[in-house]
């Protein structure tokens, strides 16, 4: 199926509200790491995690979007909480998955610098110093993270990891979301217009 939909690999606090917002604002249906009630009318999706439906499509169909066909964009796509951390965003069988079934999939990874990103981390209550180094997470162990240095480390490795698997795809876009030209190169990505881009959801350091 050629619907374009939009799945974003980036991690948090790297303009993933700011992607959310100008999707919407394209006339998509979007939705970030949690389903809200207003989003749905499936009970069943009520409140869920967009990692779980997605993993739960993969091992129980082969395919992570099964359970979540009535939305067009994911804005977050990462779970990172006491009772859970999951990050498809890092799986490649989930990514492949993904390209196999829906061939109109684009991909985007929201951008900043990993020092902004960290720093932004840290003032999200308490995502940056207890969550990250306290749960393990792809490329970053139970007990890592508590620097500034690690988590840079991480995040700076996770673009390299998507730029590899993705390289020479047109279906992936890595975007700078501070970029002048930010709104036109995704509009260009996806083929479709963006009438608007700036900030949503900034800390005091940064973008969400």
């Amino acid at each position: 199926m050629n619907r374009l939909r939009v799945i974003n690999l980036g991690l948090p606090k790297t303009g993933t509200t700011t992607l959310s917002k100008a999707l919407k604002l394209s006339g998509m249906r979007v939705i970030d790491h949690k389903i809200r009630t207003r989003q749905t009318s499936d009970p069943d999706l009520r409140h869920a995690f967009t990692a779980d439906q997605m993993y739960q499509g993969y091992f129980q169909t082969g395919d992570p979007l099964a359970r979540l066909d009535e939305f067009d964009g994911f804005a977050e796509i990462s779970i990172l909480r006491g009772d859970g951390s999951l990050w498809p965003q890092t799986d490649w069988g989930v990514l492949a998955a993904i390209m196999a079934h829906h061939p109109g999939v684009k991909f985007v990874a929201t951008w900043r610098d990993p020092f902004d990103v960290s720093q932004s981390m840290v003032k999200w209550g308490n995502m940056g110093l207890e969550r990250v180094p306290n749960l393990n997470i792809p490329g970053l162990p139970e007990g890592y993270g508590q620097t500034t240095s690690e988590r840079c480390q991480w995040i700076s490795a996770h673009y390299d990891f998507l730029d590899r698997v993705f390289a020479g795809s047109d279906r992936y876009l890595r975007l700078p979301v501070a970029d002048a030209d930010a709104r036109e190169r995704l509009a260009s990505h996806l083929g479709c217009d963006i009438p608007w881009w700036g900030r949503a959801n900034v800390n005091n350091e940064g973008a969400a």
